[in-house]
């Protein structure tokens, strides 16, 4: 890795230690203040791809390319309101007879909006960090960005403390990992590590 993208990783890095301890604190104040502190967790669907371009196929094996999340969100506001994150997600994408599975932390900071009644919509970053990645019995050597900003926007129905959400997600730019196979081929593939998102989830304030 040369001094240039060194540089660039360790301010990603800081970056999204930041959002994380923002995110967090964000989330215990809003708890004692009463603003709105709780827990979340729900499904992942991944793209091969393009989602678009891929959705049709994936439909026909609906187990495919399916994940989960759980985690922590505050929120302050009510009208207009700001919503921090601090999720841990676990995803899978398959090609022919193998899966890429990865294990991330995700950190969504967004801005919502209540538009008609229960109704609201939302948008903003969303900071990933990678945990751990691997590909069938394929070692991962190397995943060019652990930290990466992507963007996350959809919209949610709120019923007093129960709330769900349907959310799309997708990266500001790629971001590649590199494998090879157990039998040793010289030359290393690449998969997206920062694949479009559909996300499904049901939230519940404390």
């Amino acid at each position: 890795m040369n001094k240039s993208n060194s540089k660039k990783t360790n301010i990603m890095k800081r970056l999204f230690l930041f959002t994380v301890f923002f995110a967090t604190i964000s989330a215990f104040t809003f708890a004692q203040t009463g603003s709105g502190f709780g827990i979340k967790a729900g499904l992942n669907y991944n793209a091969n791809g393009n989602y678009f371009d891929s959705a049709s196929q994936n439909a026909k094996h609906p187990d495919r390319n399916v994940g989960y999340h759980l985690g922590l969100f505050g929120k302050i506001g009510d009208q207009l309101y700001f919503r921090p994150e601090l999720i841990y997600t676990s995803t899978k994408s398959d090609y022919d007879n193998d899966s890429f599975k990865m294990q991330k932390l995700d950190a969504p900071m967004l801005v919502g909006l209540k538009v008609l009644g229960p109704i609201s919509v939302f948008g903003g970053p969303s900071f990933q960090y990678i945990l751990d990645s691997k590909f069938g019995d394929i070692t991962v050597n190397d995943v060019k960005n652990d930290f990466t900003v992507g963007l996350n926007f959809g919209i949610g129905l709120n019923f007093s403390k129960v709330g769900i959400d349907l959310r799309y997600e997708r990266g500001f730019s790629k971001n590649e990992a590199t494998f090879v196979n157990n039998i040793g081929l010289s030359n290393p593939s690449r998969i997206d590590t920062r694949p479009d998102q559909l996300i499904l989830g049901l939230s519940l304030e404390l």
